[in-house]
C-alpha cells in the first residue's frame, strides 16, 4: 500500500470533536426529499466501557484493548417534523483493524436497520472512509471524505439486497464547532 495513505487511527482522531451537520436524503422509492440540521458529537471511548464490552459479547468476541471505540451522539432537526422536534441517539463504533487501512466496524446499532450490524471498511487512496452495511434487506455504502481540516463530506446509498436497486440516497456536509476545539 502507498505510504501516504491516511490509516484507520488518523482518520478517527481526525473526525473528533463537535460537528454540526447538513444534511439531504432522497428516498427514491417514494419521490421524496428530507433535509435536517444536526449535532453531531465523537469521542474515543474506552476499550473497557461497559457498552463497549457488551458489543463484543453480543458478537461472542474477546474483548480486544487494541480496538478503536468511538461514540457518536447526534441531536437532529428535520424539515419533515412539523413542530422542530429535535431527536437524539447514540451509536457506538469498535473498529477492529485487519492492516492500518482496512478492517470490521462493529456497532451496537446500524445505520440503516436499528440492529447490531458489522461493517467492513477501508480507507482509499485519496484518504476517503467507505464502509459498507449488509443488512438482512439492505445493503448501505458510505464514503467520508475531509474537505479540509474542519469540514467533511459524507455520502451515502442504500440499496435493496435482493434486487440491488436504490432505495435513497443521502448527502451530508459537516463544519467541526471550532469552539469546542477551545474546551
Amino acid at each position: 500500500m502507498t505510504k501516504n495513505l491516511t490509516t484507520i487511527n488518523q482518520f478517527i482522531d481526525k473526525s473528533i470533536g463537535e460537528w454540526k451537520s447538513i444534511r439531504s436524503t432522497h428516498t427514491l422509492a417514494f419521490q421524496e426529499f428530507e433535509n435536517s440540521t444536526s449535532k453531531i458529537y465523537i469521542k474515543h471511548i474506552n476499550p473497557k466501557n461497559k457498552k463497549v464490552v457488551e458489543i463484543f459479547k453480543n458478537y461472542k468476541l474477546n474483548l480486544n484493548l487494541e480496538n478503536i471505540a468511538i461514540s457518536i451522539k447526534w441531536q437532529v432537526i428535520s424539515d419533515w417534523d412539523d413542530d422542530d422536534i429535535s431527536e437524539g441517539d447514540e451509536t457506538i463504533l469498535i473498529f477492529l483493524p485487519k492492516d492500518e487501512n482496512s478492517g470490521i466496524v462493529l456497532r451496537n446499532k446500524g445505520y440503516t436497520e436499528s440492529v447490531i450490524s458489522s461493517s467492513n471498511y477501508f480507507v482509499d487512496e485519496q484518504n476517503n472512509l467507505h464502509i459498507k452495511t449488509v443488512y438482512k434487506s439492505t445493503v448501505s455504502e458510505e464514503k467520508i471524505s475531509f474537505l479540509s481540516t474542519h469540514i467533511r463530506s459524507r455520502f451515502s446509498t442504500i440499496r435493496n439486497q435482493e434486487t440491488k436497486s436504490v432505495l435513497q440516497t443521502s448527502h451530508t456536509s459537516e463544519i467541526r464547532n471550532l469552539a469546542s476545539l477551545k474546551d
